[in-house]
């Protein structure tokens, strides 16, 4: 096995802690000990120690499989950012902000959220079914998402 890139691992775990992204510890590495890593490396080192998921995968929030293009579309943020929510992540008051608009005018306007992936837009706001429609996304017959929630 080759030697660690890592120089000091609790200093990589105080990073973890603060909520630091693989992005800013390669950068800070290069700048800090001229050692170049990749953002795979982070994450390794993150499920080798067992630290928390940097990520969180919600399928009941977004629980089609969705082609990249609108992965980062707004109301594909908004879901992931109020299943974190959710799941107890602090938020930035910002993102709380946008987040609770976005509900609010959902709920005010009787709306949820559909996804169609063989459309150009992706994502509609579309009349929730009573009874059926009971929370943010319009109630899909099975989920596609290839991403499952990881436990």
């Amino acid at each position: 096995m080759p030697a660690s890139k890592i120089v000091n691992e609790q200093e990589v775990i105080r990073w973890f802690e603060e909520g630091r992204t693989y992005q800013w510890m390669v950068t800070e590495y290069k700048r800090k000990y001229n050692i170049d890593t990749v953002p795979s490396l982070w994450g390794n080192f993150r499920r080798r120690r067992g630290l928390e998921r940097r990520t969180l995968r919600d399928d009941t929030m977004l629980p089609w499989g969705m082609k990249d293009e609108h992965r980062w579309l707004f109301p594909a943020q908004m879901l992931r950012a109020e299943a974190r929510r959710r799941a107890g992540k602090q938020l930035r008051p910002d993102e709380e902000k946008r987040i609770d608009n976005f509900i609010n005018r959902l709920k005010r306007d009787g709306l949820v959220v559909h996804y169609d992936i063989d459309t150009k837009e992706g994502f509609f706001y579309v009349p929730a079914r009573e009874g059926i429609d009971t929370d943010l996304i319009r109630e899909p017959e099975r989920k596609t998402t290839t991403r499952p929630r990881a436990d």
